[in-house]
């Protein structure tokens, strides 16, 4: 995917094959642009990749003088204030490209780091203060891999580049192992690989010519938690006027911008205010095969109230006939990080791409605006794991009880969006460049502001829907809800929406296991058909006991993948076969098992 690779040694010099070895491993598409950098003086070697037309295509980046030059991966959404500056280094729109980034670090020194907003990571080489700083954006979510080695120091936004060139570090970490059967994800700046850390969020660490290397961070959340409470009525008026002032950045630049529609509140929140007639803008909806999905039907009638195109993306037969290689193709992008129910997601943006090579989505908003929660341990293992390895499940469940146990919105933000979110987004931004107004610094620093009833609540979302546009106000979301309600009607449409999202849910991905055996009698009626499709587009439940399942057996039943140490003799054989048959629901021990079998294959077993 697009970022940086590279290392620093302040004895091994160029090493152009080596540095090579490590970028190819992250060119995995015809439509980015690459490059290479080599300053011998502190023993740098760093390679880039970019999408083709991006904010970050145009590097190397020097001043006029040629002594300051950024390395710089992902985007940057000025303010006012920064866009004087752009102006003075003559770049008449600065949302173009980062070319005028040397010039904000020349005017700001230390504080460049602070004013970064977006998604980003980098290398700032100062010749003038001979130092070498490596950083990235305050969530950490633009993701830089690294190890410390005796010839020294490695970093890559993949952490295939490393294994690539440190066979060594081709192994399985089983504490975070265990987080990720347990949790979904690595927690504590960890990764799947032993020996392979993740810079935190808010880095800037400075190398000097010697290779030592001096550990700082610019940002800590306490400055965001320090803040004055809010009185509701005061947080949600400023909501609105802080969101409709930070929008426009996430509109601007050179390439095309698509809108990624649901039927939900946060994008259409940002649909109220894009104002109306706007054919510089695209709008699609992922749908299914058994029907239009609510996100579907809802996004188009959304697009016409706001004068906007809209078109589906379907999954369906096409996606299922490439899934064994979407699988892999998902767990080798990602690092691992993507389970396989990924490929859904890689599939549907490569489709995106084609429409639109930015994708404005409501991805965050439910967290930052309304604190949700989205990972959690989850028990499992009895079946499958053996004894030695359920430890590592129980220790992962206290690690993320002792994580969790601060600030609310700190823990969503800087811990589950950078260690949780972060995998779906590894795909999206290997397609394309995913942009999110959630994650502007305005807007978290606001949501900090809130008070514990308005930081949970809908209606400050709501009233700011219909300050924009009244009338997506008054179309129900995906749950049944309009504003203002319409009492009776709008009570009897909630509890009608969140029953068939219950029953959609008990059908697939929650079926007991009892009820598995009486949908297995049945499936000659095929009830699928009245539950599936009402809500979701992708239906792995069904998938893996019918389309799917002669590649699950392929690859789980395989004698290699059976003796795999942490798991129970005859445990994959005994859950592959169940599910097949209808006599029980495993689909989420299914994307797990049947994703770490990827990793080995994809990850561990390449030289």
């Amino acid at each position: 995917m697009p970022g940086i690779v590279g290392f620093i040694s302040s004895t091994a010099g160029n090493q152009p094959a080596v540095l090579q070895q490590m970028l190819n491993s992250m060119l995995h598409e015809t439509f980015y642009s690459h490059g290479t950098f080599f300053q011998p003086e502190f023993g740098l070697n760093i390679g880039w990749a970019c999408h083709q037309g991006s904010f970050a295509d145009c590097l190397p980046i020097w001043n006029s003088r040629r002594d300051v030059c950024l390395i710089f991966s992902g985007e940057h959404f000025p303010n006012e204030s920064d866009k004087q500056i752009a102006r003075q280094y003559g770049c008449d729109d600065p949302s173009d490209d980062g070319s005028w980034l040397v010039g904000l670090y020349e005017k700001k020194g230390a504080g460049f780091f602070e004013r970064l907003n977006g998604l980003c990571c980098g290398v700032l080489i100062d010749l003038r203060k001979r130092k070498v700083i490596l950083f990235n954006d305050r969530y950490g979510l633009k993701r830089i891999y690294f190890h410390e080695h005796k010839s020294g120091f490695y970093f890559a936004s993949e952490s295939k580049a490393l294994l690539k060139v440190l066979p060594e570090l081709r192994q399985l970490d089983t504490q975070s192992l265990g987080e990720y059967v347990s949790c979904g994800c690595v927690l504590q700046n960890r990764t799947l690989f032993a020996g392979i850390s993740i810079l935190p969020g808010g880095s800037n660490w400075t190398f000097s010519p010697d290779g030592s290397c001096h550990k700082t961070c610019y940002f800590d959340a306490k400055q965001l938690e320090n803040q004055s409470v809010l009185s509701t009525e005061e947080y949600t008026t400023r909501l609105t006027e802080t969101f409709s002032n930070i929008l426009p950045r996430y509109l601007a630049g050179r390439q095309p911008v698509g809108v990624s529609m649901t039927g939900g509140i946060d994008t259409r929140m940002i649909l109220a205010w894009l104002g109306q007639g706007r054919p510089d803008l695209f709008g699609y909806t992922f749908g299914g095969s058994y029907r239009d999905c609510a996100d579907v039907s809802l996004s188009r009638q959304l697009a016409k109230a706001c004068d906007l195109s809209h078109q589906t993306i379907p999954v369906g037969d096409g996606f299922l006939s490439k899934f064994p290689e979407l699988a892999e193709r998902t767990i080798f992008l990602s690092d691992g990080a993507m389970d396989v129910s990924g490929a859904v997601e890689l599939y549907v943006n490569q489709y995106a791409k084609e429409i639109a090579p930015v994708r404005l989505t409501g991805n965050y908003g439910s967290e930052i605006l309304r604190s949700n929660v989205a990972f959690r341990p989850r028990k499992t293992g009895a079946l499958i794991f053996n004894h030695q390895f359920t430890t590592y499940l129980e220790k992962a469940e206290n690690t993320y009880t002792a994580e969790s146990s601060v600030n609310r919105l700190s823990f969503i933000a800087f811990k589950q969006v950078p260690w949780h979110h972060y995998s779906r987004l590894s795909i999206e931004q290997s397609q394309l460049t995913p942009r999110s107004p959630f994650l502007d610094n305005a807007l978290v620093a606001l949501a900090f502001q809130a008070s514990p009833v308005a930081a949970v609540a809908l209606e400050p979302s709501l009233r700011l829907i219909a300050s924009g546009n009244p009338t997506l106000g008054r179309i129900p979301t995906d749950r049944g809800i309009t504003y203002p309600s319409t009492s009776g009607f709008t009570q009897f449409n909630q509890k009608w929406h969140d029953f068939m999202a219950k029953a959609e849910y008990a059908y697939d991905y929650g079926m007991p296991r009892w009820l598995t055996r009486v949908d297995s009698c049945l499936s000659p009626l095929r009830l699928e058909r009245l539950f599936l499709g009402h809500q979701k587009f992708y239906h792995f439940r069904v998938w893996y006991r019918n389309q799917l399942s002669g590649y699950l057996k392929d690859v789980l039943l395989d004698p290699v993948a059976r003796q795999r140490s942490y798991l129970q003799p005859g445990a994959l054989e005994k859950i592959v076969n169940d599910h097949v048959s209808g006599t029980r629901n495993y689909t989420l021990e299914l994307h797990k098992l049947l994703s770490l079998e990827l990793i080995h294959r994809n990850m561990l077993g390449r030289n």
